[in-house]
């Protein structure tokens, strides 16, 4: 048979090629900025058509994995080896990377990378109180597993919880529970994502979630999110273009940025996915952490068709080792979830189910969110006050966790972290939240995990390091 761009069973060629050179640049048999095989000599070698080879070159430059020097052909970017120990050969498709986890690891006095709360602001004994109440309930609790969806009973409760919040229609079969928010995405990305698969991602974003979907072999885009929301008109077009599977959304109080998208934008990315089947990932994970007002309600009560997958997180203002979560989506979509839920974990634990339904429906758990909000409010503000005196841009944020803070030009981000790690100081740098890799010039700071006092400290000396760096 001679050379064509035809489709066989297992998928398209250039796919196949892409693969077989990806799989090499990330052994390492192709280093970086080493020169590929010719688009002639690897059609010769693989018995393809010329232009299968052009297509694969092409993915695989769009994803930054190549790129071209003009008449002399297309070369290896640097950074995309996989580092295997010799003992280990067998590699992946797909480098396997978690970004944040490296400077979460670093053991600094002054944390402003964890996205937590200190856990000094969050009801320890009142929850141990909770715990001896649960095994008075369900003496049997450790004896049996939860059902892979969630047990009923929170089921039942997060149900009513939301239709009584968001006034839409929801029922315990529309809810899954998962451990932790990151493990839903993680789901989503295993249930609904194939190998070169489009996704949309907003520009900054959170970082495990880029990670998951890259992990997953993903092709990325990106869309800017901006104090006023997105630029609509590009959305509708990429969704046109790209003919993305989903699109993943951090609307409200944005991770990092915390800028919150407006109603009408909402309304009209629910049109857009229905249009253009295209499911809205919408991961609402500090809606609580409000300082003026609850602002928009969330884009799933907008759907009516099924478009939406909603992902709430509780628990990093409840109890962060609980990791209880919940997804709301269409029962089609929910049972594909389930199928992969029950290969991961077959179930969440069922004691901390039942420790989270009684404690966060007490009228105590009400309670500590007034007061939270308050006393994050004074931090995030403490800390503005520390970095007024800088020339540091940045939007104050109306609730979350986080400030995300533009820094001089010319100020390198990579030099700055290593030095200020040297003064047991830590922060995320921006461009580990930009699917594109390119905002080297912004920061996150969290405001929530250490005290006033360390705050102060924390920033002083942060501010004192980037000022030597000058």
């Amino acid at each position: 048979m001679g050379k064509t761009n035809r489709r066989n069973e297992r998928g398209f060629l250039f796919e196949q090629v892409y693969d077989f050179i990806l799989q090499r640049i990330e052994r390492g048999e192709w280093l970086g900025n080493e020169k590929l095989p010719s688009i002639r000599q690897l059609s010769l070698e693989m018995n393809v058509h010329r232009l299968t080879v052009f297509k694969a070159y092409q993915l695989l430059k769009e994803q930054h994995k190549v790129y071209v020097i003009d008449k002399k052909g297309y070369y290896v970017k640097e950074g995309n080896q996989q580092q295997e120990a010799e003992d280990k050969p067998i590699v992946t498709a797909y480098k396997k990377e978690n970004q944040l986890a490296a400077i979460h690891a670093e053991a600094a006095v002054y944390q402003f990378s964890q996205a937590l709360i200190d856990p000094n602001l969050l009801p320890n004994h009142y929850l141990s109180d909770y715990v001896k109440k649960v095994f008075d309930l369900y003496p049997k609790v450790l004896a049996t597993y939860a059902q892979p969806e969630g047990d009923l009973e929170l089921r039942e409760s997060l149900a009513h919880y939301f239709v009584t919040m968001h006034k839409t229609y929801v029922t315990a079969d529309n809810v899954l529970i998962t451990t932790g928010s990151q493990q839903a995405i993680h789901l989503i990305a295993q249930a609904f994502i194939k190998p070169r698969d489009t996704v949309l991602f907003e520009r900054p974003s959170y970082s495990a979630a880029i990670d998951t979907f890259k992990n997953q072999g993903a092709r990325i885009i990106a869309v800017d999110i901006t104090e006023n929301g997105y630029d609509l008109d590009m959305v509708e077009q990429y969704m046109k273009t790209y003919k993305p599977r989903l699109f993943y959304l951090n609307p409200t109080f944005h991770n990092p940025t915390g800028y919150v998208v407006p109603i009408f934008q909402r309304k009209r990315l629910v049109e857009l996915a229905e249009q253009h089947h295209c499911l809205l990932v919408e991961d609402d994970t500090y809606p609580d952490i409000y300082f003026e007002k609850q602002l928009a309600p969330p884009i799933y009560t907008f759907d009516t068709t099924g478009s939406v997958i909603y992902v709430r997180s509780f628990c990093k203002y409840v109890s962060p080792g609980l990791r209880v979560a919940a997804v709301i989506c269409p029962l089609a979509l929910k049972k594909s979830l389930v199928a992969v839920k029950s290969l991961a974990d077959n179930g969440s634990p069922l004691l901390n189910q039942k420790i989270f339904l009684h404690f966060f429906h007490s009228e105590r758990m009400q309670q500590h969110f007034s007061k939270l909000r308050i006393a994050l409010q004074i931090r995030k503000e403490i800390m503005e006050k520390e970095l007024a005196e800088t020339n540091w841009q940045w939007e104050s944020p109306k609730g979350g966790l986080n400030l995300w803070v533009k820094l001089p030009e010319g100020l390198n981000v990579s030099i700055l972290l290593k030095k200020a790690i040297e003064q047991s100081v830590s922060f995320v740098p921006g461009v580990y939240f930009d699917p594109y890799s390119e905002q080297h010039s912004w920061i996150r700071l969290t405001y929530s995990y250490m005290n006033e006092i360390k705050i102060r400290e924390g920033v002083r000396r942060l501010v004192a390091v980037s000022r030597s760096l000058e």
